[in-house]
């Protein structure tokens, strides 16, 4: 039997969400986060606010600084999550061979619709109509656009959701996903992270075609993903979808010998947990939409704060800066901690992740 997966992504989420809720925010640059003369973050940005440069995770303050007129919106997690909720019912109509990596994106195994007697590109291409009735029943039902990919697998299916955005369907073909894949970057391979890519770059490695077109090497940067890089760069992927409804996460903690403010210390700390989980999402070749932060005071008291982002992250930096500014936003080091810990879920392929900046 032919494989066809499909990659369903909502555009702008968060973003577009508002923008439906208030007609006035529509075709203007919508911002969801603190407003920008407090200290806070975008968590989403609608297509008018990209235009200026604008990113989720990014300072609002910067935000404020590169969009003047934008429109700052707090986000609204319950509607968004219920709208989530909205959608995937609708998903679950088609088939219910889904897996929900986001509240707004999904896999979907269509490969059951299809004649088996099909080779995989007509499979592939039979998929389109029911690709068109997702994206048509999300507009009716929901007011909202979604982006589609269809493909033979996951790497692919999830490229081909991203490449015409917004209200986009893409389909890559078996025979051409080779010519597909040769002018994109190499970090459009998820697993590859910053430092992987600057060492492939040093070898001369910026595309995905200079990875096709390579035959060694590849060990001394990439060390055993190099296997799997190379596979990838072919635009082979034999990954199932997960169907378990178990919510994975990755934790650290620290509980220290003597409780303590001293911010040196705590920022120490910190620090080797961000590079103990970001090892684990790189083992895993996977980032996190979702960080958490918990604390433990001296009287036992705990308590956790945590930020949901568009992107996913992925390095030890971006996971160091974000548990920073999620103690500092919420003052969570009022007194002597007697543990700390950060929390990383939502796991997610981080194809067209980008390197989070932010002000902290």
């Amino acid at each position: 039997m032919p494989r066809v997966i499909m990659h369903m992504d909502m555009d702008a989420f968060f973003a577009s969400v508002e923008q439906r809720d208030n007609p006035e925010y529509r075709g203007k640059p919508v911002i969801v986060g603190s407003p920008p003369d407090q200290r806070g973050v975008v968590c989403a940005a609608s297509y008018e606010a990209r235009k200026f440069k604008v990113r989720s995770a990014m300072p609002s303050r910067t935000a404020g600084r590169l969009c003047p007129a934008g429109i700052f919106v707090r986000p609204r997690m319950e509607v968004y999550r219920a709208e989530s909720a909205r959608i995937m019912r609708i998903l679950q109509e088609f088939t219910p061979m889904i897996e929900q990596v986001s509240v707004d994106e999904a896999y979907l195994d269509v490969s059951a619709h299809a004649d088996p007697d099909l080779e995989v590109d007509a499979a592939i291409d039979a998929a389109r109509p029911m690709a068109a009735a997702i994206k048509r029943r999300i507009r009716e039902e929901c007011g909202l656009t979604a982006s589609v990919g269809i493909s033979a697998n996951k790497f692919l299916a999830k490229l081909a959701s991203d490449f015409q955005k917004p209200d986009g369907l893409t389909v890559i073909f078996d025979r051409d996903k080779i010519a597909f894949l040769r002018p994109l970057p190499v970090s459009a391979i998820h697993g590859v992270g910053p430092v992987t890519a600057q060492g492939l770059e040093s070898l001369g490695l910026r595309t995905i075609g200079d990875l096709q077109d390579s035959t060694q090497g590849l060990e001394a940067v990439a060390g055993s993903f190099a296997a799997r890089l190379r596979e990838r760069a072919m635009g082979n992927d034999g990954r199932e979808l997960d169907l378990s409804e178990e919510r994975k996460s990755i934790s650290a903690e620290n509980t220290f010998l003597n409780d303590t403010d001293a911010r040196p210390v705590l920022r120490a700390a910190l620090k080797e947990m961000a590079l103990d989980v970001a090892g684990t999402l790189g083992k895993h070749g996977v980032g996190a939409m979702t960080v958490q932060v918990k604390v433990r005071y001296s009287d036992f008291t705990t308590l956790t704060r945590q930020i949901r982002l568009e992107e996913p992250v992925t390095t030890e930096r971006e996971i160091y800066r974000m548990a920073c500014y999620l103690l500092a936003r919420d003052r969570l080091v009022t007194g002597p901690l007697r543990l700390i810990g950060i929390g990383l879920s939502t796991l997610v392929a981080p194809e067209q992740r980008r390197q989070l900046r932010l002000g902290i």
